[in-house]
C-alpha cells in the first residue's frame, strides 16, 4: 500500500519538494510496521516514515499517513533550528502537517464523525498537539 502511495500527486509533490531543497528520500525511506500503540504512523529524524500497517485497513489512510509524515520530513530538512525535543517545535509541525496533509479538511473530520463544521480546524489541530505531549519526544525542558 505504501508503493501505491508514492504515486499520488501529493506524495509526489512533496518528494520532489524535499528533493529541491537537498532531502530526498528513497522508496526504503517508508517502512511498514506493526505498531503497539493506537498511532497511524510516524517520522523519525534518520529513521525514515512508519507507517502502522497493522492500523491501516484503506489505501487513503496509508495516503493520508505518507503525506502528514513527509511533511514532517520536509520540516526536519528545511528548518535550521528544529528541536523535536521542544514541544514548541513539534506542536508548530504537526500543526503544519495537519493542515497541508489535509488532515484537518473538514471532509476528513465529517468521516471521524465531527459534524461541526465551524472551528473543526482548531480542535483537529488541538488533538494533533495533544497527541504529542504525551509521546517521549515532547518533554518539557527541565524533565
Amino acid at each position: 500500500m505504501i508503493r501505491r502511495s508514492l504515486r499520488t500527486p501529493m506524495v509526489r509533490f512533496l518528494r520532489e519538494n524535499l528533493e529541491k531543497a537537498g532531502c530526498g528520500v528513497s522508496e526504503n525511506f517508508f517502512k511498514a510496521v506493526n505498531c503497539d500503540k493506537s498511532i497511524a504512523g510516524g517520522y523519525v529524524r534518520g529513521k525514515g516514515i512508519m507507517v502502522c500497517s497493522n492500523h491501516m485497513n484503506i489505501q487513503d489512510d496509508v495516503n493520508q499517513v505518507v503525506a502528514h509524515e513527509l511533511i514532517h520530513a520536509y520540516d526536519d530538512c528545511q528548518a535550521a533550528n528544529l528541536d523535536w525535543a521542544d514541544c514548541a517545535h513539534h506542536a508548530c509541525s504537526e500543526i503544519r502537517a495537519g493542515h497541508l496533509s489535509g488532515d484537518c479538511h473538514y471532509k476528513r473530520e465529517l468521516l471521524r464523525g465531527y459534524i461541526k463544521l465551524r472551528g473543526h480546524e482548531q480542535v483537529c489541530s488541538l488533538s494533533f498537539i495533544q497527541d504529542i505531549m504525551g509521546s517521549e519526544n515532547s518533554l518539557k525542558p527541565g524533565v
